[in-house]
């Protein structure tokens, strides 16, 4: 291949960034470390673009690249668990919340915009949205991480048993058998397939607007007309999570929703599903907490996932207006757990 400008390179694979970053999120469980891993990729590709000799598609070579790397990079990764990873749920609000283990890494979300391209087509966007839904990618972490791979490239990206094998340099009965280990283990993670509701629909945009006006006054009732029966709540890096509407909404009120205008929320979208951004209130104005996902089965609230993170905010930021200080101010960097 003749030399190539780096504008030649940006031109020819930038089209492939927002697909491969998705990709690695799904092999890492981390918007941080598949950004990492994209840039690795990058660099990677450009170091030996010149030599690429076009024996298959610059998108599999690309994908070839960001798939080695992730798989370099989990030889020496814990998976990235959520709490309901770990243990049983909690149905007594009054339960002590258990400490984080030291050097627990969490499984964390990501926005929509970085990895979801706009698509007219809704049955394209659905698609997508599925592939990426956050008890997907959890239960993906509990793959090995070869399994991990020929999954999402069979199941998710629709590659063929023969591309895929090429690309891990191993024999399609390999990635055959692989791909029905990992399907076997994802089967009993249970994902619920009434869960893939369309997160775009008015109806559902209308509930997220009730759950930020309760959660914003402190609305415990308000809030509980939102849940299902059997709604869950975890709150990584807390171990502790609660199932039962009665366990959910006595936590809340005891320990987090106990004072008017303490959190604000704005809406976003990760892994496919509504979410908010969530801000504390502080001695100066609102400060960044972190990132709350819900899952929606129907018309109601089936489990909250609030990841007390402020290192995320930024990938989702969209500050709320800074309030006047008043008596009703509370310290910076509390913690979501009250």
């Amino acid at each position: 291949m003749t030399s190539t400008t780096n504008e030649d390179f940006e031109k020819l694979t930038d089209p492939f960034r927002r697909e491969l970053l998705a990709h690695c999120y799904r092999m890492l469980g981390s918007i941080q470390d598949a950004e990492d891993l994209v840039q690795e990729t990058y660099v990677r590709a450009w170091r030996s673009f010149d030599h690429f000799e076009g024996r298959s598609s610059l998108r599999v070579w690309l994908y070839k690249i960001a798939t080695n790397a992730c798989l370099s990079a989990l030889e020496t990764r814990r998976r990235r668990p959520l709490p309901s990873d770990l243990g049983p749920a909690s149905h007594d609000p009054r339960q002590a919340l258990a400490s984080s283990e030291p050097g627990m890494a969490w499984l964390q979300p990501i926005p929509d915009a970085l990895i979801v391209a706009p698509s007219s087509d809704p049955g394209a966007l659905l698609d997508s949205h599925a592939g990426v839904r956050l008890a997907f990618i959890a239960a993906l972490q509990t793959l090995s991480a070869r399994q991990r791979a020929v999954l999402i490239l069979r199941d998710v990206l629709a590659w063929r048993a023969a591309e895929v094998a090429e690309l891990l340099d191993t024999t399609t009965h390999a990635v055959n058998s692989a791909l029905r280990r990992a399907r076997t283990q994802l089967e009993r993670s249970n994902l619920a397939e009434d869960e893939l509701v369309d997160p775009i629909e008015a109806e559902l945009r209308e509930i997220l607007d009730r759950y930020v006006d309760a959660f914003e006054r402190a609305d415990v009732s308000a809030l509980v007309d939102l849940l299902r029966a059997d709604v869950e709540l975890e709150m990584p890096p807390t171990p502790t999570w609660f199932t039962g509407r009665d366990a959910v909404a006595g936590f809340l009120g005891a320990e987090i929703l106990v004072t008017p205008g303490r959190w604000r929320m704005t809406p976003t979208r990760a892994n496919g599903q509504l979410a908010v951004v969530i801000y504390e209130r502080g001695l100066d104005g609102y400060v960044p907490h972190g990132v709350n996902v819900l899952t929606f089965i129907g018309e109601r609230i089936a489990r909250v996932t609030v990841f007390n993170d402020a290192d995320l905010v930024p990938y989702f930021e969209r500050r709320p207006q800074q309030p006047s200080r008043d008596a009703h101010a509370v310290p910076a960097r509390r913690s979501f757990m009250g």
